[in-house]
């Protein structure tokens, strides 16, 4: 149990890197959250700052899933085994890692909306199920203009995913992984109640009022 102990805490802590913040700080010199949209997320490092600097927010951010999933997930202190399958330990450490980016203890708890590092976690697990939400959100943001939407609507077809992965290509999927699937499309749409509010109210920021240029 030693090493799940230790495997939780050092996901949470992998997750909790500010790589917004820090790139505010060290381009800048600014709080990204004290501006745009005011989340430490990548969106609005594109909003604040630029492209480049967005989509290495982006990917940094999609690493740490893939990192705490595929790497701090096989810690073991203690020759005791884990009373968990391997795929439930990734999954704890993903997710870990996933709240750590929320709710990052290196930023007063307040840091982006998850979709990121949940992404590198279903790529680091579901490589064919994280294509088809890929494929979902950059279809919705070309058409809509909303990032945010992108986003919901991509989680919410990662239950589907699954479903298609077990169905249609004969991959085996366990009822559990279901079940965390919905649970984490839960956690995404709690990140975006205030984008969701926006959204009803037509008054959410399309990505072609994002600007790709330096804005400081």
């Amino acid at each position: 149990m030693y090493s799940l102990i230790v495997i939780i805490l050092l996901s949470y802590l992998v997750g909790s890197f500010p790589t917004s913040i820090v790139v505010g700080r060290m381009l800048r010199r600014i709080d990204i959250r004290e501006h745009g949209s005011a989340n430490a997320g990548g969106t609005n490092v594109f909003r604040v700052l630029g492209w480049k600097p967005g989509l290495f927010v982006a990917a940094v951010d999609i690493g740490k899933g893939i990192l705490a999933t595929l790497v701090v997930s096989r810690i073991r202190i203690d020759p005791i085994p884990l009373p968990l399958e391997v795929v439930h330990v990734q999954l704890i450490a993903g997710v870990c890692a996933v709240i750590g980016h929320i709710w990052t203890v290196l930023a007063k708890f307040k840091g982006g909306k998850g979709v990121a590092t949940g992404a590198g976690l279903i790529i680091a697990l579901f490589p064919w199920a994280a294509l088809i939400c890929f494929f979902v959100f950059v279809t919705l943001v070309l058409t809509t203009r909303y990032v945010s939407l992108g986003s919901l609507v991509a989680t919410l077809c990662f239950p589907l995913a699954l479903l298609v992965l077990d169905r249609m290509l004969g991959q085996s999927v366990p009822s559990s992984l279901y079940i965390f699937s919905i649970c984490v499309s839960g956690l995404i749409f709690y990140t975006h109640r205030s984008n969701i509010r926006r959204l009803i109210n037509g008054t959410e920021n399309r990505f072609d009022k994002i600007h790709f240029r330096k804005r400081y």
